[in-house]
């Protein structure tokens, strides 16, 4: 997540749950490879208020499936990077995807909040998976979704990563640290195009060519791409009716949580009472890190990621 964009997190009444498939575009790299080709769209039928469009996903690799769910604001490229980690411990298929009006998906019909989104990340795991075993990693609220996903597929999922996760979408329920600027580079913001300056600054903590880069590559793309309007129906509706974590009681496969030490927008001391819930949980606060958290400190973030994959491919062996 990159551009803060939060409602007031009211709940509204969960919808009724319904039987449905979804149409989607693919993108499936040559394992090792740059680019990538467009592939055509996988059996199904279109997801509601689609309008025959679909979801948009890149499919790289083969083995044990991966699901990494993006935050608010960005699109997939935001947790591409991070796919090399897999790729090099080999046995994943890693499934990176846009959520409804982000990136190339096309957005939710109205009310398109969060509680339609998570139905909506249901209906697609389960398209994708049927019935496989699979691990998520997920950022910001991507990671909200995740817990949300693994709560509903308790059985299917062998772990689930957390980077910067939000714990509670209400903003008032979070403890946070001041924002903080490590290391400023105006030189650098005044070399950069105005609008492209005032994103990067926003959640920079360490301003610097190199951060710019990864934030250009990784965020930039998919803050121009998101649809504004499904942003604010999703700010209208920025709360599930019940957080899943009761619901993951007793979930004792491999955890890891992941923050950042000037993460001012989800703080680090929430994730840390939350990563008491779970026996296997690994829980990492990251200095010099903020909300892009693998734009930051991407070969802590990649450390992490993989001592935790080796960990979720011992568990699918003996699922």
């Amino acid at each position: 997540m990159s551009i803060v964009r939060n409602g007031a997190g009211e709940a509204g009444l969960h919808p009724a749950r319904s039987v449905r498939s979804v149409c989607f575009n693919v993108e499936r790299d040559k394992e090792g490879g740059i680019g990538m080709s467009e592939r055509s769209a996988l059996q199904g039928i279109q997801a509601p208020g689609s309008q025959g469009a679909g979801t948009h996903f890149v499919r790289r690799g083969s083995g044990v499936p991966v699901l990494f769910v993006h935050g608010n604001g960005v699109d997939h490229r935001m947790l591409l990077e991070l796919d090399t980690v897999f790729e090099q411990i080999g046995g994943w298929e890693r499934i990176h995807f846009d959520l409804p009006g982000f990136g190339r998906t096309p957005a939710l019909p109205a009310p398109g909040g969060l509680p339609e989104i998570a139905e909506w990340l249901e209906a697609t795991a389960r398209d994708l998976l049927g019935e496989r075993h699979f691990a998520v990693v997920g950022a910001s609220l991507g990671a909200l979704l995740t817990r949300e996903l693994a709560a509903r597929l308790k059985e299917q999922c062998l772990g689930f990563a957390l980077l910067a996760p939000v714990v509670d979408s209400v903003r008032d329920h979070r403890t946070l640290p001041e924002p903080a600027v490590l290391v400023e580079d105006a030189a650098l913001l005044r070399s950069l195009d105005p609008a492209d300056a005032v994103d990067y600054a926003e959640l920079a903590v360490i301003q610097s060519p190199e951060n710019w880069q990864r934030f250009r590559d990784a965020v930039l793309p998919g803050v121009r791409a998101a649809d504004e309007r499904a942003m604010d129906r999703l700010a209208q509706r920025y709360a599930l009716p019940t957080l899943p974590d009761a619901q993951l009681e007793g979930f004792d496969k491999p955890v890891l949580i992941v923050a950042g030490r000037q993460d001012a927008v989800v703080g680090f001391h929430d994730q840390w009472v939350l990563s008491q819930r779970f026996p296997h949980a690994t829980f990492a606060v990251l200095d010099r890190a903020g909300h892009n958290i693998s734009i930051d400190q991407p070969e802590a973030v990649a450390g992490l990621l993989a001592r935790w994959a080796e960990q979720v491919a011992e568990r699918a062996d003996n699922p």
